[in-house]
């Protein structure tokens, strides 16, 4: 009936008790940002669809030469270039596939997945050196990228091309110091120039005169990043900066008016593709940080017919920031689902959102008026969310999102949640490792390893994987305590992360769960590799000391992969392989020799092995050897057996085992 206002395009009769067929369905979107995003948001379809299969029309993009890394525009011929991925339940196979047509997500440095810092306030050195470090430290909360917002530059605040000597009055000595303490620094850019800049005059020179007045107020210019003058006139203009010792560019917005003639090229793809490049001369791999993609609500992004380009480039080169979002629960709820369907429509792994949210939300009672302070339990869920994230970045609009600055018990969970990030370090790095071989996202929607099961579809916007073995349901509701509906996939058992407590596989359970924890679950069978002690940042620390989590129920086995995380040699790497397997009472753990090398390779490690899910242990044993109860704990509220092995090179075998 028309008064229903829905659109039929198929009915299929079948007999009864026939499978339903599966709709043409996208899985997941994506969308450049999620700026002004208040709970919900129009997406744009990727690669995956439930039926199955789905056509990549390229006809509109330029080609790419990913050797000088130049494009050419396609000859205006008609010709159509299209790709047909028939993957039918097996999407890993359909992400691997669009991997090797069109280039793999890019592994970030390794300090990029610990923990971020920024906040749009007036920050000066001495605030960083003075008072903000100092209380990281003095917290024990972990801090590995200090990015610094607009404010910092002059003559204007918004897009200026020099530092504000009065904040930072030695801008050499404040990157030299941020090194020295293990820290990489961002700098938040905006792409166009005043008239009245001092470097404007030598910009115009470098761009033979061609830069114009933009749509970016009185004496505002803009730039064409695909006339190559131009180009080369903005990538001028942070040499200083980056000549004193900056390490990676925040693209806060593009583009100001400034924009990209190339046809068949987004302005997004392109100027990251070109900050990609800039950073490398630095930053070993280095990346954009910046919006992806071109399409949707960026407003005239697209091909020569008005056909957005394609997500398809961005993930080679791009650390994905989502934007400026709405600080309260509906837009928490909306990112739980948003990641990991970004992930899948695009092979997108890098992704960042403002952890806390932007503006314009919940404020805490009390505060000013305009305040984005977030009430208590708002804040510590976001912190949680944010572990378990592909990137973990703290920020907000002149507001608060450190722990210190919330009440007790809120403050408690976001400093434990942010150790907790920074322990697991080693298991996102190999995640991040893995997506840049097969596509497969670290952050995952659950039908992508559960096709079969309908309610992996149904759930996708509540829960998600963290890589293959560890299920993530986090609150998104009020309260110091909280209720979730958590849905467990058939096939195995899953134990929670914090309590031991196991749950069947094919069930759903309410979970209650103070601030102090959040629903995340370990898959019968899953090894998870953390940091045995909570460090300062990644920079500093290597992995002397790893904890190996087991979940008992299934047997099952992982990899542990090393390199200087930096390196973009081919071979500057190790692997370690684990595996967990039970015959009768026998529960054993064995962790491989370590094999490969890379520059800085750790040689001796102690390893700790954290059976959960266990049973009472009477006999423990370190590579055949029966030890002492002195050598390990045993948990009977939370079903743990922990055992620490003596240090040992990690070119030797181990194996852990209890009855």
């Amino acid at each position: 009936d028309s008064s229903c206002n829905v659109n039929v395009d198929t009915v299929a009769f079948v007999r009864t008790g026939t499978p339903l067929l599966d709709p043409h369905a996208p899985l997941g979107g994506y969308r450049r940002g999620l700026d002004g995003v208040d709970g919900s948001a129009t997406t744009s379809p990727g690669l995956l669809y439930q039926d199955g299969w789905s056509l990549l029309d390229d006809s509109p993009s330029a080609l790419f030469d990913p050797q000088t890394h130049k494009v050419t525009p396609r000859p205006d011929n008609g010709a159509q270039d299209g790709y047909v991925f028939a993957y039918g339940k097996d999407y890993a196979q359909g992400l691997q596939d669009l991997a090797t047509l069109t280039g793999p997500p890019k592994l970030l440095p390794r300090w990029a997945y610990g923990i971020w810092y920024s906040e749009y306030y007036d920050r000066t050195a001495a605030q960083y050196e003075d008072t903000i470090l100092p209380k990281f430290r003095s917290e024990k909360v972990p801090l590995d990228v200090l990015v610094t917002d607009t404010d910092f530059k002059v003559p204007s605040q918004w897009d200026g091309w020099e530092i504000d000597t009065s904040k930072f009055p030695d801008p050499a000595g404040y990157f030299a110091w941020a090194h020295a303490q293990g820290l990489h620094t961002s700098l938040n850019i905006h792409p166009s120039i005043q008239g009245s800049d001092p470097k404007f005059a030598t910009a115009q020179q470098i761009a033979k005169g061609k830069l114009r007045l933009g749509g970016c107020g009185d004496d505002c210019y803009v730039f064409d990043f695909g006339d190559p003058d131009q180009l080369k006139a903005y990538l001028a203009l942070h040499d200083s900066l980056q000549q004193d010792g900056n390490d990676l560019w925040w693209m806060d917005w593009c583009c100001d008016g400034s924009y990209s003639s190339l046809a068949g090229v987004t302005p997004d793809a392109w100027i990251n593709q070109q900050y990609a490049d800039y950073t490398e001369k630095t930053v070993p791999r280095g990346f954009a940080f910046s919006r992806a993609y071109g399409s949707l609500q960026a407003g005239g992004y697209s091909g020569p017919v008005g056909v957005p380009t394609g997500p398809w480039a961005d993930k080679r080169t791009t650390l994905h920031f989502t934007g400026d979002t709405t600080s309260d629960w509906p837009t928490l709820a909306f990112e739980v689902g948003y990641t990991p369907g970004e992930s899948v429509a695009t092979g997108m792994a890098s992704i960042s959102h403002d952890i806390g949210g932007h503006t314009n939300g919940l404020q805490e009672p009390g505060t000013e008026p305009g305040s984005t302070k977030l009430p208590d339990d708002l804040y510590a869920r976001w912190v949680q969310l944010g572990t378990f994230q592909p990137i973990d970045r703290l920020h907000s609009n002149h507001s608060d999102r450190l722990p210190w600055q919330y009440g007790a018990e809120a403050k408690a969970s976001a400093e434990k949640f942010l150790n907790l990030r920074e322990d697991l370090v080693p298991y996102t790095y190999t995640l991040a490792q893995q997506a840049s071989v097969t596509g497969m996202p670290i952050v995952r929607p659950l039908y992508l390893q559960y096709p079969q099961q309908q309610e992996a579809y149904a759930q996708a916007d509540a829960e998600y994987l963290y890589g293959p073995d560890v299920l993530v349901a986090p609150v998104t509701t009020p309260g110091t305590t909280a209720t979730t509906s958590v849905w467990f996939p058939a096939g195995s058992t899953w134990t929670d992360w914090f309590t031991g407590k196991t749950y069947a596989g094919g069930t759903s359970a309410t979970i209650t769960t103070g601030l102090d924890t959040m629903p995340v679950f370990i898959r019968s069978g899953g090894i998870v590799t953390t940091r045995t002690h909570d460090v300062s940042n990644d920079e500093q620390n290597p992995l002397t000391e790893v904890t190996v989590t087991v979940a008992e129920g299934a047997s099952g086995s992982s990899t542990l992969y090393e390199d200087n995380g930096t390196t973009t040699s081919a071979t500057q790497h190790a692997t370690t392989d684990i595996a967990y397997a039970q015959h009768g009472r026998n529960h054993t753990v064995k962790i491989g020799a370590a094999r490969g090398v890379y520059r800085g390779q750790v040689e001796r490690r102690t390893w700790t092995v954290a059976f959960t899910n266990a049973s009472a242990p009477t006999t423990v044993r370190v590579n055949g050897h029966k030890v002492p109860a002195s050598a390990w704990t045993w948990s009977a509220a939370t079903r743990t057996l922990t055992v620490t092995a003596p240090a040992q090179s990690t070119r030797s075998k181990l194996t852990v085992s209890y009855q």
